[in-house]
């Protein structure tokens, strides 16, 4: 017979929902921290309101999954905690750039979530999901319209498309090399702008994370992943120059230079490897299943190889500082 927790059936956790909440409350804790700094420093009071209510929903999905671990014996991660934020820091980030920040952690979670649900089965940790990607689309609609408001969106290329239904008739419908390229077809170009627009935001974070950085380590670090983004820059925006099609930029001089950082360097880099890496690659992954030139597929694939180098060297660094909290794992069955 089942064991039994209030009269109902107890269903233990699988692997993936132990895996899906822990990795849910590291972004969540991470989460609340930066929105408390963000909340502090924000002025612009519509801008407020959205860091307020992504502030409480970060806040309401900790509680409830430490609830969850609570009721089924496991250790609660340590994640961030008020040592990892100074509140009364000055402002570093610009209102405009804080508005992107939230925007890009929208992204992060309506990646996430949708696959952690899919590997849930017990109601109470789909529901969390649910609920979270609920709020998710709710906040990111505010967030869009908010830029859009504020002349601040950064849209992605128009073009004149072709009409009319055409089937590809030859192999060099694939090839890009030797100046026998055919023209961008759409699924490429929202590709390449949409990563684009993702390397004008993480070149942002790295530069201004390499100036806030204590240790000389981490600061080479961040400053290493600055010169692989502005690579990544040169060779996709060279792609879309060669056709003429634009592409919106962020504006550069958005933060300021203080002495006291608001962040602890295990945040910044658990930021930059959990956020900027895993977000990337799966960004990546999915241009290069959707694009069909061979120029494109090639650039993209050397982008990942020079990410998952960078990436990892992140990783090692986090371990070799003891901010790598690990994730829960079986029992040692062998020993």
């Amino acid at each position: 017979m089942s064991p039994t927790k209030n009269n109902k059936p107890f269903i233990e956790l699988t692997a993936n929902e132990v895996s899906n909440l822990w990795s849910s409350y590291l972004k969540s804790s991470m989460e609340q921290r930066l929105f408390e700094y963000f909340f502090a420093s924000t002025e612009d009071s519509a801008i407020k309101q959205v860091i307020e209510k992504m502030l409480n929903q970060a806040k309401k999905s900790i509680h409830e999954l430490t609830e969850i671990f609570i009721k089924d014996n496991l250790t609660i991660p340590h994640g961030f905690t008020e040592e990892d934020v100074r509140i009364d820091a000055l402002k570093v980030f610009s209102d405009t750039f804080i508005l992107y920040f939230c925007f890009d952690l929208t992204h992060l979670s309506m990646s996430t979530y949708p696959v952690a649900i899919s590997d849930c089965s017990r109601n109470d940790v789909r529901g969390h999901f649910q609920e979270n990607i609920a709020f998710s689309v709710k906040i990111q609609n505010e967030i869009v319209d908010l830029m859009v408001a504020k002349g601040v969106y950064l849209k992605h290329p128009q073009v004149a498309i072709d009409s009319g239904i055409e089937f590809a008739d030859t192999m060099l419908y694939l090839n890009g090399f030797f100046g026998g390229s055919r023209p961008l077809n759409v699924a490429e170009i929202a590709n390449l702008s949409r990563i684009i627009h993702r390397a004008q935001f993480s070149k942002m974070i790295f530069v201004t994370f390499s100036k806030l950085a204590k240790t000389k380590e981490l600061k080479k670090h961040l400053s290493k992943g600055r010169d692989g983004i502005e690579k990544v820059l040169d060779s996709l925006q060279e792609v879309l120059e060669k056709e003429n099609i634009p592409i919106s930029a962020s504006g550069e001089n958005l933060f300021s230079d203080v002495e006291m950082s608001p962040f602890s360097d295990k945040l910044m880099l658990f930021f930059v490897n959990t956020c900027l890496g895993i977000f990337c690659f799966a960004m990546i992954s999915q241009s290069m299943t959707s694009s069909l030139r061979t120029d494109i597929v090639s650039k993209l694939g050397k982008i990942s190889d020079d990410m998952k180098k960078y990436y990892g060297l992140g990783l090692l660094l986090a371990i070799k500082e003891k901010w790598f909290e690990q994730p829960p794992q079986a029992v040692d069955r062998k020993v």
